[in-house]
């Protein structure tokens, strides 16, 4: 190979690499932050009603996005419009379950149950994309809702409404995640996301506005935690992960954004008082193995072939 085609090569690959490791860290990145939302959430829960913490979450998020694309939104198209507002849909059921389940559940559990979106998403690629999951897929996902049976299914807490309603959750989330797969590659990352914020701020809204009264008297405090929940863990963590999942398979993002349960449960164990035992540091072994198991196995794989 000419010295200068070589070159290009490798540059090539380089730059490859760079972008899969940076989509990587984006994902690693939002489910540090998103670990950090679950006893925040808790708490502002306790203050105002579901619905509203979710639109005041979504409005923030949205106005932020929509305000940074700017005039990008018109590179969206008619495809790329509907796809945002298909997301929002996805993503405001995903989240009414699962705040709702937080009600009458953990902070930890919470977090876990919600990470079972980790199996399903393999087997909806497969249904929906026609693209066979790979054996390191497989295990690393049924490995890590075993870990999450570990933890959240003990005897001490027993399976109660909040864990059923979670669970429900998972599935949106799936959804969520294979459906930015779909739509990201011809759509510019914070328009598309903007309009799913967008769509979700308008179905939260209407919740609230039907089913709940609304708030008065908000602590500077709950504020805080709104915007913190508006700014980081919603425009910051979904743009990072739309970015992210640009440059990565949807099977492997979602085994690796299943460890904002690892985060939320350490956060949880120092700040809510759950307790550390055998069957919770097993299950946190289970999880971290079925992350390197799909990070890796595919890799070597590639080189064996």
């Amino acid at each position: 190979m000419p010295l200068g085609k070589r070159i290009l090569f490798w540059t090539t690959t380089d730059m490859k690499d760079r972008k899969n490791f940076l989509g990587h860290l984006a994902l690693w990145g939002t489910a540090f932050i998103w670990g950090t939302s679950f006893v925040i959430l808790k708490e502002a829960l306790d203050s105002i009603g579901t619905m509203w913490v979710l639109a005041l979450r979504f409005i923030i998020a949205a106005a932020l996005l929509l305000l940074a694309a700017g005039k990008r939104l018109k590179t969206l198209g008619r495809d790329g419009l509907r796809g945002g507002v298909l997301l929002g849909v996805c993503l405001a059921a995903a989240y009414i379950f699962q705040t709702y389940g937080l009600k009458y559940t953990t902070p930890g559990k919470n977090a876990f149950l919600t990470a079972t979106y980790c199996v399903l998403v393999p087997f909806m690629v497969w249904a929906f994309f026609k693209r066979r999951p790979n054996a390191a897929n497989i295990i690393a996902a049924f490995m890590c809702v075993f870990g999450i049976g570990l933890v959240s299914l003990s005897g001490t807490s027993p399976f109660n409404v909040g864990d059923a309603l979670t669970l429900v959750c998972g599935i949106f989330y799936a959804l969520q995640i294979i459906l930015t797969e779909r739509f990201i590659g011809d759509c510019d990352a914070l328009s598309l996301t903007g309009v799913e914020f967008g769509t979700a701020a308008v179905i939260c809204l209407a919740g609230a506005l039907i089913f709940e009264s609304a708030p008065v008297g908000l602590s500077l405090e709950l504020w805080g935690s709104i915007a913190y929940m508006g700014v980081m863990c919603t425009a910051l963590c979904f743009f990072l992960q739309t970015w992210g999942m640009r440059y990565t398979p949807s099977s492997t993002a979602a085994v690796i954004m299943t460890f904002e349960s690892v985060f939320a449960i350490i956060i949880s164990v120092i700040f809510y008082d759950e307790p550390v035992t055998v069957r919770l540091i097993c299950g946190f072994t289970l999880i971290i193995a079925s992350v390197i198991i799909s990070e890796r196995a595919p890799l070597r794989l590639k080189k064996i072939s």
